[in-house]
């Protein structure tokens, strides 16, 4: 057992190695010339060395506590050793110029010695766990080489005195200048947030903003209720219309006329002179005195009457006289509807202003967001101006203290003395350690560059990460495979050019080829899959686009026609469909038309081969998910299912949409293609979870565009030398035709 797990893991190793070979072959190639290089260029020469020590802080700088941040050497960063920032002063181009002219160094032309040449042979390096630097020169000349290190050291000291005691000068100096500008600021900021409160009218934003709440809360209750009570006086008002057959003018002007006892008076009579006139009538002819004078009664009378009646209306609309008199029940309706009316009238004006009120309140809440978010920037303006100016008045404090206090913070422990012995030769120890190193960063090179690639490249990965269950191996339809090796750079443009070359029938085109058979090899296992149960109804979907799931599905439907039953496949991918592309179909019609009723079922399917049939995408539609989940998809797959054998559909990826998640409900399973080098881990995990999540049923996995050279058990999963052997008697018939 023990050493089954050590060979896999040994053969992992070696995967990994071939995958990464060219990237580790150019680390060690580099490391190895570079070190060869470097050691036969080596020469014999005399080293110098001396040693400055460095202190963190001088006595005087201690008095203060900014005399000790000008005095100590602290690093700019939170990595950075202080020491290395002293080496890069030492090794500084004015330092390397100022050497070179006072101890006039010339090169082997008796040339000025270029800096850049002068540079390479000085080294600074900081002793480990000391505070420390070793200042060393390497020269053919023993005198030049501690020469050079003497000046370089006594520049160093020099320039460290100099610097410190100039360093608090300026100092000083920024504060002063930038005292005023900073009181400024600090003004113009406390002016700009009383400002920003006076012209906003702002006190407390958080507590106008609760309570704003609360008052909108009201008010819509109180809108709520003024409608209701509306709608009910509008029933009201309507039902008293009705009755008395007048507007609240009229019923306002026969009010007022029922209550005027001269107009009712003179009603009276005019109805008395009426009853009289007739009873004449029937007794005299209308040439009679007294009828006469009974209808320049009369006339005078509704004269009379209408100048009555036009004191009380006024310039109010005139009534006919059958309204005069009301009755008893009259007024009492009268008033209900005038108050009824007045009601109404005041309900809707309350719901106005309620609705605008709240609409107030409303605009108010939407700009409180913004107002919040400026008070706190100026807010924060302030506070920060009034911290600069507080800090920076400490700092003038202190530096007037310590300007004059500062002296140099490093001095020489060991003067450079002229080498006796020159510098051992050590080329063999270099190129063994060249070597050992170029192979250790090759290693690691390959390791990174596997650790930094999150993609599922072998079929056992996509095995172990899905755990689902492996129903076929689909090897990559292209025969160029000798540059294998560049497979991990060029995945991204190997699917691209699987995905526009792949689209074609392979197991229809090509029968006798590894590949058909992988096919007849999955719908073998799909077929033994369920032994209970036959499949009917296929959902194809994957978890990225550009995987294959398209062409699996379109290949898989022509194997399974091939064995004589009955295939339909859909194209459910109404986002982006290829099926018609694949079988070279039009697409003005298809599934989506005959889910809205546009087109029927029989003239959408098209026979593309004995056993086969396509139904194409059609019109893709602004929302195919309405579509995907109605009750029309539902019975047309249960119609799929009762008159074909098989019925396969090509939906989404998973990532695109969820429409191969409502489908999957609706069918016998879920077949979920998988290409290796497209998926990592993150797209494996959101695809499980949403299948999880889903409760699908998934009848397995393909694993498609495999490419077996990268594959370590490529011998469990394709055995090709049955086809290889059928197709060579074919050749050599050839051959021999030929000959």
């Amino acid at each position: 057992m023990e050493s089954t797990e050590t060979g896999i893991g040994f053969q992992d190793y070696w995967q990994i190695l071939k995958r990464r070979w060219l990237p580790a072959l150019a680390v060690f190639a580099s490391v190895v010339a570079l070190t060869a290089y470097s050691t036969l260029k080596e020469k014999a020469v005399y080293e110098a060395e001396g040693k400055l020590l460095f202190k963190k802080t001088t006595p005087g700088s201690a008095l203060t506590e900014l005399g000790k941040e000008i005095g100590q050497l602290t690093p700019a960063a939170e990595q950075s050793n202080p020491l290395t920032t002293e080496i890069e002063l030492i090794r500084s181009v004015e330092s390397a110029e100022k050497t070179i002219n006072k101890l006039h160094l010339k090169n082997t032309k008796s040339e000025r010695l270029k800096t850049k040449d002068f540079l390479k042979n000085l080294t600074v390096a900081s002793i480990r766990g000391a505070d420390i630097l070793t200042v060393s020169y390497k020269d053919k000349s023993p005198k030049i080489a501690a020469d050079v290190v003497k000046t370089m050291m006594n520049f160093y000291i020099d320039n460290n005195q100099k610097v410190n005691r100039l360093e608090a000068v300026s100092v000083r100096q920024f504060i002063e200048r930038k005292l005023p500008q900073s009181d400024n600021n600090m003004r113009k900021a406390s002016a700009e947030l009383s400002k920003f409160k006076e012209n906003n009218k702002v006190v407390n934003l958080e507590e106008e903003a609760k309570s704003a709440v609360a008052v909108m809360a009201g008010l819509e209750s109180q809108i709520n209720q003024a409608q209701s009570d509306l709608i009910k006086a509008n029933a009201q008002f309507k039902a008293f219309e009705d009755e008395l057959q007048m507007n609240p003018q009229q019923a306002l002007a026969a009010s007022n006329l029922s209550q005027s006892s001269n107009v009712q008076e003179a009603l009276k009579e005019y109805k008395q002179i009426e009853r009289q006139l007739a009873i004449e009538q029937n007794r005299y002819l209308e040439s009679s005195p007294i009828i006469t004078r009974l209808e320049t009664k009369k006339a005078t009378m509704k004269a009379l009457l209408d100048q009555q009646i036009q004191q009380v209306l006024g310039g109010q609309q005139q009534l006919p006289n059958q309204s005069l008199q009301i009755g008893e029940v009259k007024p009492k309706l009268i008033e209900e509807f005038i108050k009824v009316d007045v009601q109404r009238q005041g309900l809707a004006e309350r719901v106005t202003i309620l609705s605008n009120a709240l609409a107030g309140y409303k605009q108010r809440v939407t700009v409180l967001p913004k107002l919040e978010k400026e008070k706190r920037e100026l807010e924060r303006k302030l506070k920060e101006a009034e911290s600069d100016y507080e800090e920076l008045q400490k700092k003038l404090q202190q530096i007037r203290i310590t300007e004059n206090q500062q002296v140099g913070n490093a001095r020489i422990v060991q003067r450079p003395s002229v080498p006796e012995e020159p510098v051992a030769s050590r080329k063999t120890l270099l190129l063994v350690s060249g070597s050992l190193l170029g192979t250790l960063l090759a290693i690691a090179t390959a390791m990174l560059l596997e650790s930094q690639d999150k993609s599922v490249k072998t079929i056992e990965e996509a095995k172990e990460l899905f755990g689902f269950t492996l129903l076929g191996v689909i090897p990559d339809h292209r025969r160029s495979e000798k540059n294998s090796w560049l497979h991990p750079l060029r995945f991204k443009s190997a699917v691209q050019d699987s995905e526009s070359s792949s689209r074609q029938i392979v197991v229809k085109d090509t029968p006798h080829t590894n590949i058909s058979a992988a096919y007849r090899m999955l719908q073998a296992n799909l077929r033994f899959l369920s032994s209970d149960t036959e499949l009917k109804v296929i959902v194809v979907s994957s978890s990225l686009p550009q995987e294959g799931k398209s062409t699996v599905a379109a290949n898989l439907a022509a194997t399974v026609a091939q064995l004589g039953r009955k295939v339909l496949l859909v194209d459910a991918d109404m986002h982006r469909p290829v099926q018609h592309q694949i079988w070279e179909l039009p697409n003005q019609v298809g599934l989506s038309n005959v889910i809205v009723g546009q087109a029927e079922l029989k003239s959408s399917i098209a026979q593309v081969m004995d056993n086969l049939e396509v139904l194409s995408c059609g019109v893709i539609p602004p929302n195919p998910m309405a579509l995907l989940d109605s009750q029309r998809i539902t019975s047309l797959i249960k119609q799929f299912s009762a008159n074909y054998d098989l019925v396969i559909v090509d939906t989404p990826s998973l990532n695109v949409a969820a429409d191969a998640l409502i489908l999957g409900k609706k069918a016998d399973g879920i077949l979920l293609v998988v290409r290796p080098g497209l998926l990592d881990s993150g797209n494996v995990a959101f695809t499980k979870d949403l299948l999880k999540k889903s409760s699908q049923y998934v009848l397995g996995m393909v694993v498609n565009g495999v490419i077996p050279k990268n594959e370590p058990h490529s011998y469990y999963y394709f055995t090709n030398e049955s086809y290889t052997q059928a197709e060579t008697p074919s050749k050599n018939l050839k051959r021999s035709g030929n000959g």
